[in-house]
């Protein structure tokens, strides 16, 4: 390709609201444009790139065995229904109607659809297990997207599904995929970190994500080195001993305008352990639960939501914390709430003498509390607290926060889908119908490609691995006025392409030596070979007719021979 004709070049302005480097440099280097928030044209260079992704992901996995095949963008929302999960995904789901008035969604992930084509066969465990899966534009109508390629509300994605007849054959295929997964990632550039996650509104019980750790990214997680888990999940040792301390009496103190935990402990003289987090949430159904916290916690809403055996959970408005409570949001207590008011303690409330809670009266906090006097004993305590950085893990070290870019996961569902989409059941050795057993693995192609540009750049530009830069070489033709030069750098370009070798050429006339080389710096293109009256003539001191070589990753700078250079290359 020849840059004269290139659609889409290099720009020195960024998108005003651009905070990430990937954003910034995938914009001015042209290989994206936004159309509307969250939605991008991929330029012939980025799709270039995206294309040789998508051809590594696909190498992978059918080598891993896995079978491509293509689904409908429209989903029926009956399907949807059918699961429960027409307003308890993460995401908004966007809806259309044909013109026989038949509604459907715009897929943001595909478990009915494939669950849907798999029970229009009638199934064996002879023919089982098996793994498909597809490259699909995904739609998610996010609240807030953001960050060029890392949150987008339409992107393509490669999701797979395996079907099974038993858990200890789907747990075969989880570990090819987390293998699987781990060369797909080396294999472009990355080594993400494989870490324990929460399955959210995928359903399922346990899932692993990839993550590429990076301050650009969302996903928050814990280690310690050897133990990866999303904070969602992440386990920690809990000094919670029993105190013998003489109870005290129960009393109300007025704290006019102190809610947070370290203010009050402050104000109470007491330790922040002794203070008590009370928070109100209304369920999808309506339903009004208070969640109550050791001061020196949050709540993890993910986790209560499995607790509670709800699908959704929202903070409860002040109007319901006034209703439920007679006083303003910061002051809700566990004590003398309504009776239909289910409270959950976690486990970090128990083992506590004279504990503060809140008074149910604005400005007031009751002190002294304890259980087996004022309130009842719990019949049991939970653990949806959020883990903190410091925090003993399961390993006996302190946990460590890290953030990073989710470029791929995967899921166990087991019979999350198959026990809801009636007729999803294969038949038996002994003849009986049974519900398949099932996993789901995802990778998003787009912030995959954003992700290595977040870890492979420089103060110059993009850094790209060759297995996924848009072209092998870029020809940067210096004094292309001169013709005995033109015609060199035009020879070097096809030969090039002889071989098979991907070439962009900087044929421009009237263009500095120096912005030639900022554009090829920016681009990012593994190797640049210059052709110019320097390497075209003796008068430099070096050999006549070698090339000027210079891997964008290196400093140094080579004179190479066609035939040297092409060596390297293939090699």
């Amino acid at each position: 390709m020849k840059y004269s004709r290139l659609f889409g070049k290099t720009i020195k302005d960024t998108p005003k609201d651009a905070s990430l480097i990937s954003h910034k440099l995938l914009y001015k280097a042209g290989y994206i444009r936004e159309s509307t928030a969250g939605r991008y044209y991929l330029l012939p260079l980025g799709l270039r790139v995206q294309q040789k992704i998508q051809a590594i992901i696909k190498q992978e996995l059918d080598k891993a065995g896995a079978q491509e095949i293509i689904t409908p963008i429209l989903h029926p929302k009956a399907l949807w229904e059918e699961t429960n999960r027409t307003s308890s995904v993460g995401f908004e789901l966007m809806t259309i109607k044909d013109r026989n008035e038949m509604e459907f969604v715009l897929g943001g992930t595909a478990e009915e659809m494939i669950v849907d084509l798999v029970r229009k066969f009638q199934l064996s465990y002879k023919n089982l297990p098996f793994h498909i899966y597809q490259f699909s534009t995904k739609f998610r109508d996010e609240l807030r997207a953001r960050g060029g390629l890392l949150r987008l509300r339409e992107f393509l994605m490669k999701d797979g599904y395996s079907f099974h007849d038993s858990e200890e054959d789907f747990k075969r295929e989880y570990q090819n995929m987390m293998d699987t997964y781990t060369k797909i990632f080396e294999r472009v550039g990355l080594t993400p970190q494989i870490v324990e996650a929460d399955n959210g509104y995928i359903g399922g019980e346990y899932s692993h994500e990839f993550v590429v750790e990076s301050d650009a990214g969302e996903s928050r997680y814990f280690t310690d080195g050897e133990y990866f888990a999303h904070e969602d999940i992440a386990s920690f040792t809990l000094d919670n001993a029993s105190s013998d301390e003489e109870m005290k009496g129960v009393e109300d103190v007025e704290g006019k305008g102190i809610i947070g935990v370290e203010g009050l402990a402050e104000y109470l003289k007491i330790p922040v352990e002794k203070t008590t987090k009370t928070i109100l949430f209304e369920t999808d159904t309506g339903r009004i639960i208070a969640a109550a916290v050791r001061g020196g916690f949050d709540i993890n809403e993910e986790k209560l939501v499995k607790i509670v055996g709800c699908r959704l959970l929202k903070l409860a408005s002040a109007e319901v914390v006034k209703k439920i409570t007679g006083a303003k949001v910061g002051y809700a207590g566990v004590l003398n709430l309504p009776k239909e008011v289910k409270i959950y303690f976690d486990e970090s409330c128990a083992n506590r003498r004279n504990f503060e809670t809140g008074a149910n009266r604005t400005n007031f906090h009751t002190i002294n509390v304890n259980f087996g006097r004022d309130l009842p004993q719990p019949e049991q305590f939970y653990d949806f607290k959020i883990a903190k950085e410091g925090f003993i893990g399961p390993n006996g070290q302190k946990l460590v926060a890290k953030k990073g870019i989710e470029v791929g996961n995967i899921f166990q569902l087991g019979f999350h889908y198959s026990s809801k989409m009636k007729g999803a059941q294969f038949i038996d050795a002994d003849g009986k119908k049974k519900p398949y057993y099932m996993g789901c693995y995802g990778i998003g192609l787009a912030r995959t490609l954003a992700a290595i540009v977040e870890v492979s750049n420089d103060d110059k530009g993009i850094i790209w691995p060759e297995a996924v830069a848009p072209f092998m070489v870029h020809i940067v033709g210096l004094d292309m006025d001169d013709s005995s030069v033109k015609n060199e750098a035009e020879r070097v370009y096809k030969l090039l392409q002889a071989e098979g070798i991907e070439v962009l050429f900087d044929d421009r006339s009237g263009v500095s030596a120096g912005e030639k080389f900022a554009d090829a710096d920016l681009i990012g293109i593994p190797y640049r070979v210059v052709i110019s009256k320097k390497t075209h003539s003796t008068s430099s001191g070096q050999a006549k007719d070698k090339l000027e070589v210079k891997k964008r990753n290196e400093k140094e700078t080579k004179f190479l021979t066609f035939e040297e250079l092409l060596k390297i290359i293939q090699s």
